[in-house]
């Protein structure tokens, strides 16, 4: 049974999305209908809808950061607004490229209104974020709008890695896990760090929230990649084995190639082929995942990312806490449950 949400997400929940409204009424009136359907508040036709969003995982870094500077909550508030909206533009942007119809068990914004309606949304979603920061007329908003604008130049790198792999037979982990870096951990790093920066943290504390968000960034990709193998179609609204299924060299499925043997061998020489997949095919293909040891160092390798991303809080004088809510948001978000 999954426990209540950790008390960063929820109070992530109550005190942004009144500001996130108010930063999406800042677009022509149909980006803003565009947007509102992404972000889960109405439906296609502009009718309200109690359909969930994401887990504001990002704006829930956000305000924990500004209390770990030693700031209200509410000062993180313009942070977390900011990372918030551009992870919403990677996301209409990855659907895109991805070729996703769905989302959160709803039509993506192409596959309602076309190619260049998601990518105009994406790209107003992304100026509206720096100008949320640059509008700030506290000393934090220019260092913030810098560290957001930097982490999206990762998040771009790693998404354009991502797609130079699949013109590619194999991929090292090494470089899967410095895809992963840009694409996930990137923005993960910057929300952890954005609330802090915005009340004039000092450079020890901005280093160690930003790694932590760095590592959290890396176990959530790992725990992401291991349930597009064996997740839950109902639970991940994607096919069971949809990775498999599109050829992507997620990391266990690199680690699996790469680690030689005769599961490995039978395993390449199916991801060479172009498909369609029978399910028994993808079903085979999940076994010589598993055979190649791909699901047990992803599950090891999350541990691991987790407990570094714990070790670096421990590196600050955070108060205990504020320290245990990172702990057991990160925990939540890699495992699906709240500690007890």
């Amino acid at each position: 049974m999954i426990s209540a949400l950790p008390f960063p997400l929820t109070q992530a929940r109550e005190l942004v999305e009144p500001a996130l409204r108010d930063a999406v009424d800042r677009l022509d009136p149909t980006s803003r209908q565009v947007a509102a359907y992404h972000l889960g508040w109405v439906e296609a036709d502009g009718r309200p809808t109690s359909a969930s969003g994401g887990k504001a995982l990002r704006p829930a870094l956000a305000l924990l950061s500004a209390r770990a500077a030693g700031a209200p909550a509410d000062s993180g508030v313009p942070g977390a607004v900011a990372v918030e909206l551009v992870h919403n533009f990677s996301l209409l942007h990855d659907d895109l490229m991805d070729g996703d119809v769905q989302r959160r068990h709803r039509a993506t914004v192409w596959a309602v209104w076309g190619a260049s309606t998601a990518i105009l949304v994406g790209d107003a979603m992304l100026a509206t974020a720096q100008q949320v920061l640059v509008d700030l007329e506290v000393p934090g908003g220019t260092p913030a709008a810098r560290l957001l604008a930097a982490a999206t130049q990762e998040l771009i790198r790693g998404q354009v890695a991502d797609l130079a792999f699949e013109r590619r037979a194999t991929v090292s982990v090494e470089e899967c896990l410095a895809m992963a870096a840009g694409k996930t951990g990137a923005l993960l790093g910057c929300s952890a760090a954005i609330g802090a920066v915005l009340n004039g943290a000092s450079e020890r504390l901005v280093t160690a929230l930003t790694t932590y968000g760095d590592e959290l960034g890396l176990a959530f990709q790992l725990v992401d990649d291991l349930l597009g193998i064996w997740g839950d179609g109902a639970s991940t609204g994607k096919p069971v084995g949809a990775d498999l299924r599109a050829r992507k060299k997620s990391l266990p499925i690199s680690f699996a190639v790469a680690a030689g043997g005769a599961a490995s061998v039978e395993l390449a020489d199916w991801l060479a082929t172009s498909g369609p997949d029978s399910d028994e095919e993808v079903s085979r293909a999940t076994e010589l995942v598993e055979a190649a040891g791909g699901r047990e160092w992803a599950q090891a390798e999350a541990q691991r990312r987790l407990s570094a991303a714990e070790r670096a809080l421990g590196e600050t004088d955070i108060e205990a806490t504020i320290r245990d809510e990172f702990v057991e948001l990160a925990r939540f978000v890699t495992t699906g449950r709240a500690e007890p």
